[in-house]
């Protein structure tokens, strides 16, 4: 049998988009890519969502969608100010942060939402570092483990957009393991002191509160304005809390 044009054009129609739409109505079909991080297969975290996973091309949004953090969370760890978080893109932060020195990127914002959840993530895998707003908010979280709490001190860099950056002391630096010498000076609690310092330090979060009698204070306040805040000797606040410095940081 021989088709005329007319009949074959119909045909090709109803071949296309009659396959187009089976495949939508079967779930085949998709014209966005579904941006969901793969998920852990073993373990007691089997089935979750992996931090990992996390690409660039992610949102804010995305990763709400897909982890138990809100997107005005991540804008706060990371000072993006922006009047829609959801719709930040993970890649930009690279060039928020281009002249900071440091790479604050993708694998920051996995290593965020690992920690900031309680879910596994290696930090063998790749050098990261962490801005100063992301480490204060997971260290009033208090779900960190000592060894997070320990990559956090001297992986932390306090930098902003539009500040002067300080560069950090990491362990994976040749001249500042050679240079760089401990001292009792620098676990000295003194006025500039704040509760961050404290769990940076080592000192147990509990312990903090069982001292000034209440839950943990915003980790940015200085020791000695809470002190004034609330009515307590900051002479005599400081020297208990010193005697906790000392047993982690003989």
């Amino acid at each position: 049998m021989t088709l005329t044009s007319k009949p074959l054009t119909v045909m090709l129609f109803v071949i296309l988009f009659g396959g187009i739409a089976l495949s939508s109505a079967m779930g085949w079909w998709a014209t966005e890519s579904t941006k969901k991080p793969t998920t852990f297969t073993e373990g007691g975290f089997a089935g979750l969502a992996n931090p990992a996973d996390i690409r660039g091309s992610y949102t804010f949004g995305d990763i709400a969608n897909a982890f138990d953090i809100t997107p005005e969370i991540l804008a706060q760890a990371f000072d993006v100010s922006t009047a829609d978080p959801a719709a930040f893109a993970v890649k930009d932060l690279e060039a928020i942060y281009l002249d900071s020195g440091f790479e604050i990127g993708t694998n920051s914002v996995r290593m965020f939402v690992a920690f900031y959840t309680g879910l596994p993530f290696d930090l063998t895998v790749e050098e990261t570092v962490m801005p100063q707003t992301a480490t204060d908010i997971l260290l009033a979280k208090g779900n960190l483990t000592p060894a997070q709490v320990s990559y956090l001190e001297t992986h932390t860099i306090n930098v902003s957009v539009s500040a002067p950056v300080v560069e950090p002391v990491t362990k994976s630096t040749p001249v500042a393991e050679e240079t760089h010498v401990e001292s009792t000076e620098e676990y000295t609690i003194k006025g500039k002191t704040t509760f961050g310092d404290l769990i940076l330090w080592g000192v147990p979060k509990e312990i903090i509160e069982t001292l000034i009698g209440a839950d943990m204070p915003d980790p940015a306040m200085k020791v000695k304005d809470y002190a004034s805040a609330n009515g307590l000797d900051f002479e005599t606040l400081k020297t208990a809390l010193q005697a906790e410095v000392d047993k982690v940081k003989p």
